[in-house]
């Protein structure tokens, strides 16, 4: 069964990334940072971060799980795309000095792919065309 790559599960990616990479952390922060009290129980502000924790971890396992059948799903595909396309993005990241003065990139009904500028540039800064009518970017 192939799984195709979609828009709506790359949106989900940043915030199931952070989320997972968030989770390793938490035992490390709820650990003692004190000393317990004289009869060796924890204190109330010990025992409150260990409730919090805990509550973070239950609330946080449907969306870790999530993120584990989504990088199952699509590692695959990002593994082909990463080997294939890897290192035209690089080139192109090089090129770009500014990626906030461009839209998000938009799929034509051909498959091609653009990505606009804002705001077009002066008309002394253009690039010039090519003798075939195209543009070197």
């Amino acid at each position: 069964m192939t799984h195709a790559l979609s828009f709506s599960s790359l949106r989900r990616l940043p915030r199931v990334l952070g989320l997972a990479l968030m989770l390793p952390a938490l035992p490390v922060l709820a650990q003692d940072q004190t000393t317990p009290d004289s009869d060796g129980a924890p204190s109330l502000m010990e025992r409150g971060a260990e409730l919090f924790f805990e509550g973070l971890r239950r609330e946080m396992e449907p969306t870790l799980e999530e993120a584990a059948r989504l990088f199952a799903e699509i590692g695959p595909s990002m593994r082909s795309f990463l080997t294939e396309m890897g290192p035209a993005l690089a080139e192109i990241a090089d090129q770009v000095e500014d990626w906030s003065v461009y839209e998000m990139p938009e799929i034509l009904p051909n498959g091609d792919i653009i990505i606009r500028r804002k705001e077009p540039l002066p008309e002394g800064e253009a690039p010039e065309a090519d003798e075939d009518g195209s543009i070197e970017l």
